[in-house]
């Protein structure tokens, strides 16, 4: 393809527009989640494939209940209905990414609503979708990459010896939060970096895979420690007072996987950052706004920042947890003396002891190390600052926070019990897991 582009040279402000668009006065902020499940049979347990499974459950989800399709080069990839979507990610996973709400009653409510209107469609193909983090039986070997151009140019770049394994099998929870101004975003994002590797830890669910005890508790974690680290762990590595402006340097200094032009993929694989596209170009194109976005959402930090900030880093897990997760984020990321009381939490640890934790983690969850303590050492003050938010709050939702109590309490994650019974009375048996999982 030939370039005649003449446009203007992208700046640095139009950049930050994205991000400071996302400013909000306190009362109207929301709290929004993007909710990865796996789509399974029910008889075999092997992942749904897109032709003749995930495509069909789609067409069938939409003729059911008036969603609109969501495609790419006349593939369907998603739906779309109001301001909520039902999206693939690329091994097939169902994500739902929900228009955020003031409360997690209200998301709640929504995901039980769905999940009624999406139950027929899927029960006439013999699937279910499953709250876990990683595939259960399939493995990324027998699991095909939807028709999505974007993913099949992201699995021949992605380096990384898991980078398969994330891509096609796992599945994962983010919460979406929301920020007033730079400062606010700042000791959000900050604390939002710090505390994340202690919530992977509270909420691991991934141990089996391909039918198999794998050693991890979450092995979707550690499919991430294995991805393209240009373009994966902490924005900024932890770093004090971090900016808006530090976070476009971040995005700025990571190398490029592609480009669009007429709506054709120009790849790029590596060989310039978006920094050199921005000052020299490429072949004769020249960075616009809509590059950066493209770029920016190729970029895979454990918190990522839009006009919101997105924290990415939790396997999917079902019986209430899920809703657990929002409420330890909202309780201490939405009260500013419970990020206070988070920051004399954090005094006696050092960038680098939070940055090994989230190495310690996939294996050990609630029994890594962080500095001089454990996990499960942390855990429950974590629960208390949040509960103690939330018991403040008009909506009372450290209700919320029952079922990760019962885990953190004891010391274990969700992953620990899987393991313990699947060495015990599970003898084993994939069947039990499922059964354990789903029920």
């Amino acid at each position: 393809m030939q370039n005649i582009e003449t446009k203007e040279k992208l700046e640095r402000s139009e950049i930050k527009k994205i991000f400071t668009s996302g400013f909000k006065p306190a009362d109207t902020h929301k709290i929004g989640i993007e909710y990865e499940r796996l789509p399974i049979y029910t008889d075999t347990f092997k992942a749904v494939p897109y032709e003749g499974g995930v495509c069909n459950i789609l067409r069938n989800i939409a003729k059911d209940d008036d969603w609109d399709f969501i495609t790419d080069d006349f593939n369907i990839i998603g739906l779309k209905q109001n301001h909520d979507t039902i999206t693939l990610e690329p091994g097939c996973q169902f994500e739902m990414s929900l228009e955020p709400q003031f409360t997690i009653k209200a998301l709640e409510e929504k995901i039980k609503t769905l999940n009624k209107k999406i139950a027929p469609a899927l029960e006439r193909s013999g699937a279910e979708l499953l709250e876990y983090g990683v595939s259960p039986v399939s493995t990324h070997k027998t699991i095909e990459l939807i028709p999505k151009k974007r993913y099949h140019i992201m699995a021949r770049y992605l380096w990384g010896i898991l980078s398969d394994v994330m891509m096609r099998e796992t599945a994962g929870i983010q919460c979406c939060i929301d920020f007033e101004s730079e400062e606010d975003l700042r000791k959000k994002f900050e604390t939002a970096s710090k505390l994340t590797p202690f919530v992977t830890a509270m909420f691991a669910n991934s141990p089996i895979r391909g039918g198999v005890y794998t050693g991890y508790k979450s092995f979707r974690a550690l499919s991430w420690l294995n991805t393209d680290n240009e373009r994966c762990g902490f924005a900024g590595n932890l770093k004090e007072n971090f900016s808006i402006d530090d976070y476009i340097d971040c995005v700025l200094d990571s190398p490029m996987i592609f480009i669009t032009r007429q709506n054709l993929p120009i790849q790029l694989n590596g060989r310039i950052t978006f920094r050199d596209f921005m000052e020299k170009g490429f072949e004769g194109f020249e960075a616009t706004i809509d590059d950066f976005e493209l770029h920016a959402n190729l970029y895979f930090p454990e918190v990522r920042l839009r006009n919101f900030i997105e924290i990415r880093n939790h396997d999917c897990v079902g019986k209430g947890l899920q809703y657990s997760l929002l409420a330890i984020y909202k309780g201490i990321l939405y009260d500013k003396y419970a990020i206070e009381e988070f920051e004399e939490l954090m005094k006696d640890f050092r960038v680098r002891d939070i940055s090994e934790l989230r190495y310690n983690v996939p294996k050990s969850a609630m029994q890594a190390k962080a500095g001089k303590y454990m996990v499960s050492e942390i855990a429950p003050k974590i629960i208390e600052i949040a509960e103690k938010a939330l018991i403040g709050g008009d909506n009372h939702e450290d209700y919320y926070l029952e079922p990760v109590k019962e885990y953190v309490e004891k010391g274990i994650c969700p992953a620990d019990v899987i393991i313990r019974n699947w060495h015990s009375v599970w003898d084993k048996d994939i069947n039990r897991l499922i059964k354990y999982l789903t029920s």
